[in-house]
């Protein structure tokens, strides 16, 4: 897995991100990838190779290892932080399709036109929902993954003994983990972090969704009816929009240019 690729996407999406987010990515790589890669990994091994089970029978060793451990532990968590970081992936792309319809606009327009988007990273209209969505997903993902760790292993425990009655084993035998504790331990850290993380993605999207529902009952406070109504003046009301909005374009394209 190329993790150098997984550190430059999320450090380019960190400049985008609320101080919630700043600390998710902190989180994301301190106590998930780096633990997942300097030690988890080593902590795993062969997995396959250290499950012993104390009979000879062909086939025996296999399947019990197959029932036990039917997905690698490394394997899930591999896939999960795949998962939760290609949210951000998104944004960065909206981002960069803003900067590339800004780019266009000046080329048509002139150096000296006005702009279209104010900031193109500033979380105002299209960019807003992409951002948000990502967080949900993030959640959504992290969720779904303590979820099957759980429901696949019966629980974050990893017993030193567990006994198998599968075909084709003669009877029920033994079977022995390697390095039950900190597997243990390493389990139940990865499922602490996970769960740190669904917090702060929790606490970033109520914080946006509060911080756009407290800027839009001001707007409602200052300009209840004339705002809407096209009753204020021009100037006045292309400043209410851009500031709100985050755009600065003729009141006739705003819809548009918000995607």
């Amino acid at each position: 897995m190329n993790w150098a690729f997984l550190q430059g996407l999320l450090s380019g999406v960190n400049k985008y991100s609320t101080a919630f987010g700043r600390v998710w990515l902190s989180v994301v790589f301190l106590f998930r990838v780096m633990v997942f890669v300097v030690a988890a990994e080593k902590v795993w091994g062969d997995e396959q190779k250290d499950f012993a089970c104390n009979t000879a029978q062909p086939g025996c060793h296999n399947v019990c290892y197959d029932h036990f451990f039917p997905v690698s532990h490394i394997r899930l968590w591999a896939l999960q932080l795949i998962f939760v970081t290609c949210p951000s992936f998104l944004v960065v792309l909206h981002v960069a399709y803003r900067e590339e319809r800004e780019r266009k606009h000046r080329i048509k327009h002139g150096e000296g036109c006005q702009r279209l988007y104010a900031n193109t990273g500033k979380k105002r209209g299209g960019l807003w929902w992409t951002y948000v969505l990502s967080l949900v997903f993030k959640m959504g993902v992290d969720v779904t993954f303590v979820y099957l760790l759980y429901h696949i292993y019966e629980g974050y425990d990893f017993p030193s003994l567990v006994k198998c009655s599968e075909e084709p084993c003669p009877n029920v035998v033994d079977c022995f983990i390697s390095r039950p504790t900190e597997k243990r331990i390493f389990t139940i850290f990865m499922v602490v972090t996970s769960v740190v993380c669904i917090l702060l993605s929790l606490c970033e999207t109520l914080y946006l969704v509060g911080k756009r529902c407290f800027e839009s009952a001001c707007m409602l406070t200052l300009y209840p009816l004339d705002l809407f109504a096209g009753k204020l003046w021009p100037d006045k009301q292309h400043c209410v929009f851009e500031k709100f909005m985050g755009v600065r374009m003729p009141t006739f394209r705003m819809i548009q240019s918000l995607v």
